[in-house]
């Protein structure tokens, strides 16, 4: 069964959920872990890549891997991990989710707080004793002029495991909820997109203005390259997490009780064999279930 959209009932009855409730819920359709904070959300990601990577190691065969930009809470917890137990990052295939465009397409300035390859080479790669260290030829980054050649890289042999987060509307990596009133896309679409370039949403924008500049949406970026659900997806396994609170809270409920739509892309998790979701206690609440205020399930009644 497919969704079209989501009523403000069912949404209603998501949110009022009691977050103590929700790893064991009866109706979940994704596996759920809370932890703590940040902190520890950071811990766990470092550990539990840093344990896939040496699985892998004492095989002698690669690890694929998507990484994203974030959660930033886990970049100096695995480097520290890798140096001090000197585990050799030189079999890992690093494929990069996302990277955020100018109005033509082009990269940022390297410096740019949404330059996710200059946030990466300072704070994933740059810290890692260089006889550890992910070879260059092994790190994948998306620009609006390779996505051939990415798309040929990741079709050459299963990709282990998908590490990411969620948008506010459930895009995994950049793909967003399609709102463009011309064009409107399937849910077999979404599960097939692939690596594209695109415009990002209006709510994208000001939700990362929010978060960074201020709400300040003029130096949001308003494109983006992206891998596709299909490749996203396509993971042995795959590992989202959010330590970022208010912003996930919604379409964290929608991932767990919603049918597949097209409304949230997350909720596409829940056709994974293999697929677990990471939220902190903040990202796992939710206001309407917490603030008498905002009961008013009379609404829909």
């Amino acid at each position: 069964m497919t969704k079209s959209f989501i009523t403000p009932k069912e949404l209603y009855t998501w949110c009022k959920i009691p977050s103590g409730q929700l790893e064991n819920h009866p109706e979940r359709k994704v596996p759920l872990r809370i932890v703590a904070d940040s902190r520890a959300m950071g811990i766990l990601m470092a550990q539990e890549l840093v344990d896939e990577i040496q699985l892998n190691n004492a095989k002698n065969r690669e690890t694929r891997a998507i990484i994203p930009c974030g959660p930033s809470c886990w970049y100096k917890p695995f480097t520290d991990l890798v140096n001090a137990e000197n585990v050799s990052l030189q079999k890992l295939v690093v494929f990069h989710m996302d990277e955020c465009l100018d109005w033509q397409g082009r990269e940022l300035p390297r410096r740019h707080p949404y330059n996710f390859r200059g946030f990466m080479e300072r704070h994933f790669y740059g810290p890692v004793k260089e006889a550890l260290a992910v070879p260059v030829k092994n790190r994948h980054w998306l620009n609006a002029e390779n996505i051939p050649e990415i798309k040929s890289r990741i079709n050459e042999a299963p990709v282990d495991i998908t590490y990411g987060g969620w948008g506010q509307d459930g895009h995994i990596a950049y793909n967003q909820a399609r709102r463009n009133p011309f064009s409107h896309i399937t849910l077999e679409d979404l599960r097939n997109s692939t690596i594209r370039i695109q415009e990002n949403n209006y709510d994208t924008i000001i939700a990362l203005a929010q978060r960074t500049f201020g709400t300040a949406y003029q130096f949001v970026p308003p494109m983006s390259v992206t891998l596709g659900l299909k490749e996203c997806l396509s993971a042995k396994k795959i590992r989202l997490f959010s330590d970022t609170g208010a912003w996930k809270q919604t379409a964290l409920r929608v991932a767990l009780f919603s049918e597949p739509t097209t409304e949230y892309p997350i909720t596409l998790l829940q056709e994974h064999a293999d697929a677990l979701i990471t939220a902190t206690k903040e990202t796992a609440s939710h206001p309407v279930s917490e603030d008498p205020d905002l009961q008013f399930e009379d609404l829909f009644i």
